[in-house]
């Protein structure tokens, strides 16, 4: 056990977002400020008075109206708004509107220790293993990882060199043959359209060569800092919050050293009466449910955390000097505040600490690819081996200091986790990607609700990057390092060609209906080459894809990329309606709604509930717009039998009739039959959903504290045989690519 000396505390109770970037909005509700204090009673439950003023002017950093909140330990306590004149709950607003002054109280029985701030190095921190991704990476996996970007390498210069040659062959045969083939360049610029982004991935992957090594930490002892942790929720089922809030009062950290606050967006009655009665048992729990005033913009999770953390300024003992945040459906492990708490105390200038997302109902062989098993096992990694994790949207921590440096949490774009992580690595903070198990959630257990989900992902991703400018120039990424850009970029550009993989997979269908060749060259020596080079880019790829998806599985590579052809059509509309088309064209913003408060007239995965295979044909296929993925399967079809029937009937030898098909339906590796099984996916889905049991049968619940926990079985994705049939796909283009690859030297 190893004792690090921590920063110096920059710590003042009640402080406030201080010095906010001027460029940008910091806080969504501008209302007003506190103007003064006045004790309510001498009673052993302390107690606050807040007057309002509303026609006097706003903070730097405008306040949330806090609600009267009573948090008493004997009895269940009831959330009050009350104005001068008595005004009750639940719709404050209208009074809040009419009336000049508003008074809020706040009772607290909860005895922390808020006030204290521990000596830095009086903090021991115990090293538990060398690396923290132990369990995901035994030691053989992690000495063959290491040459992941090797073979990255590897695999992008061959397929550099055998793209280039493809141009170079269809420049000469123009000229050979006096004609322009509209039809293979065509094929060309798409392809390079995708794998754009796939490149630059790629090199960034390539970047990491150093490797990642973060010890696998725990902060032990009594002497730990202060957090404040937020469960954020909106419109979830009142049963979910409750499992997430029993798991985070209950997780192995001093009690008096950090409290529970439900943020509840959608002011749920139940929830409240359900939370303060678990305050009974929990007294650092607290309920909080912000004013959202009409016509205001409320500015959804970002309001809600700002909300959250001007509320905990006036608790007894002020705010912590921590905030760590939960999304409403994510169970905490034991753990989970001494691990990630260890990695920031250990380095002052550590902003932010994020674990992955791991989920516990996820069907098996996960047919919608809902896991985020790339990202989080992947992608992430990578990030951080270069020193720019992203924030993952739940279960990390952050220094309040380090927020409050950047004018509080960031607006104006739904992915208000990863703006606030570029914003800190734009200020010169650190940020560290612990790669633990240390919570799990839900995914969404609807198809109309992954759409949602993953399309609000790729119009926060791009919100962004449009707000920093794509991390190339401005104040607000100043402090960037050039990994911390590229990284941005890199992603940035990964959503917006999103609409490029739809055109590309247009492409082929029509490149074949029209009678065009894919490939062109000049002479035989030409399409020997370019066989052989396209055999090797494959070869090197799919050993690549092998190394590289080791910490994820294998298995989960090609899935992947298919389940981002399929998804290609959703993102693109999404990109076009909201960045793109004006309003009087069907352009409209997205809104935003929580993963959990998504529902489904289907509910597909219930065996007893399911709708009708009519009626999710009729909502998948129409309501979704997933028609075009048919129509798109029934294009590429008739466009590959057309185009081998007129090879067919034109060739005059089987020679002539394989180069036909060759360099037109049947040029390796094949890409026309990967779209298709990719696109056949949710039609799949729709006919045949996966049977999941009741949430309930997936946990371990104390029957004693009613905490319940993932049971192990459920924490890993579960493959069955179906899943082979990808690999049989994806190993008989190969097989087909080789045996192309060794008849080119016969013909």
């Amino acid at each position: 056990m190893i004792s690090y000396p921590a920063r110096t505390r920059q710590s003042s109770q009640n402080s406030n977002f201080t010095d906010p970037f001027t460029s940008r909005p910091v806080s969504p509700l501008p209302t007003p400020s506190p103007t003064s204090q006045t004790p309510l009673s001498h009673s052993a439950s302390s107690s606050r008075v807040l007057l309002l003023d509303h026609n006097s002017p706003t903070s730097s950093r405008p306040q949330t109206p806090r609600p009267y909140y009573t948090h008493d330990s004997f009895a269940s306590s009831q959330s009050t708004l009350l104005g001068v004149n008595g005004y009750p709950s639940p719709n404050p607003e209208k009074y809040l509107e009419n009336d000049n002054y508003s008074t809020y109280t706040t009772k607290s029985r909860h005895t922390n220790t808020f006030e204290k701030r521990h000596d830095e190095k009086s903090y021991t921190i115990e090293t538990i293993a060398t690396h923290d991704d132990v369990e995901f990476l035994p030691p053989w996996k992690r000495n063959l990882y290491r040459l992941s970007p090797i073979f990255t390498f590897l695999a992008v210069a061959a397929y550099f060199t055998y793209y280039a040659y493809r141009i170079h062959c269809t420049v000469y045969a123009q000229r050979a043959y006096h004609k322009i083939y509209v039809m293979a360049w065509l094929f060309i610029a798409a392809e390079g359209c995708v794998a754009c982004p796939a490149l630059l991935h790629q090199l960034y992957q390539m970047l990491s060569i150093r490797g990642r090594s973060r010890p696998k930490l725990r902060i032990r002892g009594e002497d730990v800092p202060t957090v404040d942790v937020f469960i954020t929720c909106c419109g979830e089922d009142v049963d979910i919050v409750l499992d997430t809030t029993r798991a985070a009062c209950a997780v192995d950290y001093p009690q008096e050293r950090f409290r529970v606050v439900i943020l509840d967006d959608g002011k749920d009655a139940e929830l409240e009466k359900a939370c303060n009665n678990l305050s009974i048992e929990y007294p650092n729990l607290f309920y909080h449910a912000r004013i959202k005033i009409k016509g205001v913009p409320h500015h959804f999770k970002a309001g809600n955390l700002t909300g959250g953390t001007d509320f905990v300024t006036k608790l007894d003992g002020g705010e912590g000097e921590y905030i760590a945040a939960l999304d409403a459906d994510m169970i905490p492990e034991p753990d989970w505040l001494r691990a990630i708490i260890a990695h920031m105390v250990i380095d002052p200038k550590m902003a932010l600490v994020c674990p992955p997302q791991l989920f516990y109902n996820v069907p098996d062989n996960d047919p919608l690819v809902q896991s985020l098993d790339t990202f989080v096992h992947v992608m992430e990694p990578t990030k951080d081996a270069n020193g720019v994790a992203w924030c993952t949207g739940s279960g990390y921590a952050i220094r309040r200091s380090a927020l409050e440096s950047i004018g509080g949490w960031p607006v104006g774009s739904l992915a208000e986790d990863t703006f606030t992580s570029s914003l800190l690595l734009g200020s010169g903070w650190k940020t560290a990607f612990c790669h633990e198990g240390l919570q799990y959630g839900t995914v969404p257990d609807t198809f109309t609700g992954h759409l949602k989900q993953r399309t609000r992902w790729t119009l926060g991703t791009l919100q962004t990057a449009l707000k920093l400018k794509f991390c190339l120039f401005g104040d607000l990424v100043k402090g960037m390092s050039f990994f911390a850009r590229l990284s941005a970029f890199v992603f940035a550009i990964d959503a917006f060609f999103k609409i490029f993989l739809l055109i590309a997979l247009l492409t082929i269908p029509i490149v074949l209906i029209s009678g065009g060749q894919l490939v062109a060259y000049s002479d035989n020596n030409q399409l020997r080459w370019q066989i052989r080079l396209c055999f090797a880019s494959l070869i090197l790829t799919r050993l690549n894809e092998w190394i590289t998806y080791l910490p994820s599985g294998y298995r989960l590579a090609q899935r992947d990329t298919g389940a981002q052809m399929w998804m290609a059509p959703f993102h693109a509309m999404t990109i076009v309606r909201s960045f793109i088309l004006p309003s009087w064209l069907g352009g409209k913003a997205m809104a935003f709604s929580s993963s959990g408060s998504i529902k489904s007239e289907l509910n597909e995965r219930d065996p007893k509930l399911r709708a009708p295979l009519f009626t999710r044909l009729k909502v998948t296929l129409w309501d979704c717009n997933v028609y075009l993925h048919l129509l798109y399967i029934i294009f590429v079809v008739t466009a590959v039998t057309y185009s081998t029937v007129i090879g067919i009937t034109k060739s005059d030898g089987i020679h002539s009739l394989l180069i036909y098909l060759l360099t037109h339906a049947f040029w390796p590796p094949m890409l026309w039959l990967l779209c298709v099984t990719a696109c056949a996916e949710p039609i799949k889905y729709a006919i045949w959903p996966p049977t999941m049991p009741d949430r309930e049968e997936l946990l371990e619940r104390d029957v004693k504290t009613g905490i319940a926990r993932p049971k192990e079985s459920w924490k890993k994705t579960r493959y069955g045989k179906l899943t082979f049939w990808h690999e049989t796909q994806y190993s008989g283009v190969t097989i087909f690519t080789s045996v192309v690859f060794f008849g080119a030297f016969f013909v």
